[in-house]
């Protein structure tokens, strides 16, 4: 286990009762259950800001993909254009 360092921080007492009825209830001590908490508010927060970037990062890609299918889109068009138009040439011989 990496070296332990202690902090000193300020809560209300209703928080304080909270916690320390919260670790009795799980037989852990104060410092476990701010240990844990620290931990779990740290992985939530990573996932949340993960899960912000790949929103973002989709928004972005949906962008992208319109442009691309509307070219795409305007390129069939012409194709199909093209080929209605050789086609009317076949049917006028």
């Amino acid at each position: 286990m990496s070296r332990q360092r202690k902090i000193l921080i300020s809560v209300p007492d209703s928080l304080l009762t909270e916690v320390d009825d919260f670790a009795s209830s799980r037989n852990i001590n104060r410092s476990e259950f701010i240990r844990d908490a620290m931990r779990l508010y740290i992985k939530e927060r990573k996932k949340a800001e993960l899960c912000s970037r790949l929103r973002r990062g989709y928004e972005e890609m949906a962008e992208i993909n319109l442009d691309i299918a509307e070219l795409c889109v305007s390129a069939d068009e012409e194709q199909q254009k093209s080929y209605e138009a050789k086609l009317l040439e076949c049917d006028c011989k």
